[in-house]
């Protein structure tokens, strides 16, 4: 089947009983004469042609109801396993990596517990995987892993050429640099770091931010370039390069790892965006929903002041914006549109708290980075954390 000028025409292999002049070719003796009359034939290619488009109407419905149902199964898969396979980094203090029991910790752990809590009413029923980040974006394409919480850039390349949907930015950062003191003396700059040997992880957004910084302000470097962090962490805690470039946030903690922290500075430089966090596959949207106001949930506990210690007390309040947040508003159903319960927010903040909590504990006052809220304050503060109501 062609088309020309706008309309289907038969031609050559148009179908059964129809030959290459267009003439009608039938075995059939009883309903020859009436081929012979022309009528059957122009009859035959229209059922023909009905019988094929048919066809493809079936198939293509069938298809959309397949891509459907695939691509609505994760809260339903979740659900049957009885966890949340949550995809973290290989290590990187303050945001996920394991204690002294295997446990694991940080800003990005937290999140993946504060995501099942809702879904399960349990903080605790999540797995942990570790991965580089060579292979983050492959875990979670292939469905390896259910979430990405892993210190990871929201761009637009991995938003849409990669299948991703970020659902917020957990924490506000940029890349830094960091440089042994009493290797480089009198270097305070970033802009002094012309010939340096610099240390960056491959396959990160670190690697092309870095190469467009030394270009721009035409300065030579020598990249000394590792696949996996803990390479990269021992490369220049051994001395085989000058400078460590990676966001700053994670130089303040890998500070923390080496042999003679007080050594190495970070210095004041921040030379692009990066807003870090979670991400979940494309076309799932009640799963990228769940995760996404999780992470809003957190943000709007903390603006009403609602923390791990007084939820229960404030289950009783009779503030409309705090019982709308905790599922205690007459005929709530928040959160079972969302498809968890009532009660998610009061599961969540119970599990880890609020944003606060989380970022204090984890990589603020209470944690051994003492990183300040800055921009990752909230809103009502001079920060950037803002969320949407709950309402």
């Amino acid at each position: 089947m062609r088309f020309v000028n706008g309309r289907q025409r038969i031609v050559n292999d148009a179908g059964p009983g129809v030959g290459p002049n267009g003439s009608c070719i039938h075995k059939r003796k009883k309903i020859r004469a009436a081929w012979e009359a022309g009528g059957a034939c122009k009859a035959e290619k229209g059922l023909w042609v009905m019988k094929h488009i048919a066809i493809g109407i079936f198939g293509a419905a069938a298809l959309g109801l397949m891509a459907s149902a695939a691509s609505a199964t994760t809260l339903d898969t979740v659900k049957q396993k009885g966890f949340i396979q949550c995809g973290v980094s290989t290590g990187l203090a303050g945001f996920s990596a394991p204690n002294d029991k295997g446990e694991w910790q940080g800003l990005d752990a937290d999140f993946c517990r504060a995501v099942a809590a809702a879904v399960f009413g349990d903080g605790s029923k999540v797995k942990f995987t570790p991965l580089s980040a060579k292979e983050r974006f492959t875990a979670l394409q292939s469905g390896e892993v259910d979430l990405l919480s892993r210190n990871t850039t929201w761009t637009i390349n991995r938003d849409t050429a990669l299948g991703l949907n970020f659902v917020g930015a957990t924490y506000y950062d940029g890349q830094g640099f960091m440089i042994n003191a009493k290797k480089l003396p009198g270097v305070n700059s970033a802009l002094q770091l012309s010939g340096a040997a610099v240390c960056v992880q491959s396959g990160t957004t670190t690697e092309l931010n870095l190469a467009d910084y030394f270009k721009k302000n035409k300065m030579e470097y020598n990249p000394v370039v590792f696949e996996k962090l803990e390479e990269v962490n021992a490369a220049y805690d051994a001395g085989r390069c000058d400078v460590y470039t990676t966001d700053q946030s994670g130089l303040y903690g890998i500070r923390l790892t080496l042999a003679s922290p007080a050594d190495h500075v970070v210095l004041p430089e921040i030379i692009s965006k990066e807003p870090l966090g979670p991400a979940v596959r494309q076309g799932d949207d009640q799963w990228y929903h769940i995760v996404k106001w999780t992470y809003f949930a957190l943000l709007n506990a903390e603006e009403a002041g609602i923390t791990q210690a007084n939820v229960d007390e404030m289950k009783t309040s009779t503030d409309p914006n705090v019982q709308r947040i905790l599922g205690t508003e007459p005929d709530s159903k928040f959160g079972t549109d969302l498809g968890v319960s009532n009660d998610w927010v009061v599961n969540i903040v119970k599990a880890v708290g609020n944003y606060g909590e989380m970022f204090e504990r984890n990589v603020g006052s209470g944690s051994p980075l003492k990183i300040a809220r800055g921009i990752n304050a909230l809103w009502t503060k001079g920060g950037l954390q803002y969320a949407p109501p709950i309402r």
